[in-house]
């Protein structure tokens, strides 16, 4: 199998993946700049495609992290051999002639909040990426404390720039231009992208599959781990 390289989202870290650790212990696990420690930096592409392997690799990103990989995918497709994208969507807020964004009072409050409150605003948006799970709330504490990285949190520069790639990312043009396989994966409740979203994706990246979660939301990598896990493992033996 190819290398696999996982990207997480917005104000996470690689943490957010521990529960796909032991299933893929040599896979590649990368810090967005100025999250989970690592370096705030001016160029996030630059800087992530300088971690990838020297091979072609199958790049895995979930949320802000897909749409950086399929920037990555379209501009060094050398270095890509097929992407993963996991609750993620061209172009994340309502637009126009795109409503499958996100509400602009649910991002202006993420906006305002993070300069206000931080690490409270961060809470509340883990809760709403667990929004649409059938778990119960201890079961919510318990995934929240193994996934966030309480010890190195992100930086507010890198919070702050990574809202202003979620505002003006606008990525339907290049769709056409990924010629790496793709695998779309989707929560079918996800309440910050919505699915809709995803099957867009599914339907204008040329070799690209679908495959919705049920009764889930924002993050099935934690909620469904193991058929996750599985799905992906069978998917990457396959291309």
């Amino acid at each position: 199998m190819k290398p696999l390289v996982f990207l997480h989202g917005w104000g996470q870290s690689k943490q957010i993946w521990h529960e796909q650790y032991q299933s893929f212990a040599d896979a590649s696990y990368l810090n967005l700049p100025g999250h989970g420690g690592a370096a705030d930096s001016q160029a996030w592409l630059e800087t992530l495609i300088a971690q990838l392997p020297g091979q072609p690799c199958i790049l895995v990103g979930w949320s802000l992290g897909g749409q950086l990989a399929m920037q990555l995918a379209a501009q060094y497709p050398n270095r890509i051999h097929a992407l993963v994208l996991v609750d993620t969507t061209p172009c994340f807020r309502i637009q126009k002639d795109w409503q499958h964004g996100c509400a602009d009072t649910i991002f202006r409050g993420f906006e305002q909040g993070i300069q206000d409150h931080a690490t409270k605003t961060m809470s509340r948006f883990f809760a709403l990426m667990l929004h649409g799970d059938a778990i119960e709330r201890a079961e919510l504490n318990r995934i929240a404390k193994a996934s966030i990285n309480r010890l190195t949190p992100t930086s507010t520069q890198a919070l702050q720039q990574g809202l202003e790639l979620l505002a003006n990312l606008d990525l339907r043009p290049i769709l056409e231009h990924i010629a790496q396989p793709t695998w779309v994966v989707h929560g079918q409740c996800d309440a910050i992208i919505p699915y809709a979203a995803g099957a867009y994706l599914a339907e204008h990246i040329p070799h690209a599959t679908l495959h919705r979660f049920e009764s889930c939301g924002h993050a099935p990598f934690l909620t469904q781990t193991q058929p996750f896990n599985q799905l992906l493992e069978s998917w990457c033996q396959t291309i």
